[in-house]
């Protein structure tokens, strides 16, 4: 019996500017938006969103680098990049966090450290 071959990774989805797209979005590669999304989106790859690309609604991926603005929850499974252009509005949920000069971000931040019983600095055990 032959393996089944898992979808790549490494394939691109753009929403380019001036694209705007209502609507929930799942893929298995990376995207990258420069247009707005009204709606949730997932992908197993990693998330660019643009100077000038907007998402409103909930996000989860594995990797992020924005630019641009997100209205709603966001979680990443691994490395969230917020570049000094880059406006958040709502809560995150990631590993790890790096946050450049003038970024923008209102909301709660969690940090994930994926060790058992490693308390977080609520104080809560995990």
């Amino acid at each position: 019996m032959a393996k089944t071959q898992e979808v790549e990774h490494n394939r691109l989805n753009v929403i380019g500017e001036g694209t705007s797209i209502q609507g929930d979005i799942q893929s298995n590669g990376d995207i990258r938006i420069d247009g707005v999304l009204k709606g949730n989106l997932t992908t197993q790859g990693k998330l660019v969103i643009g100077g000038n690309g907007k998402i409103q609604g909930e996000i989860q991926c594995k990797n992020a680098e924005l630019s641009g603005s997100i209205d709603g929850k966001i979680t990443v499974n691994e490395l969230l990049t917020l570049k000094s252009s880059a406006t958040v509005q709502g809560d995150i949920i990631t590993k790890k966090l790096a946050i450049e000069p003038n970024a923008i971000f209102t909301g709660t931040c969690q940090m994930d450290t994926g060790q058992p019983g490693v308390a977080s600095k609520h104080g809560k055990e995990k």
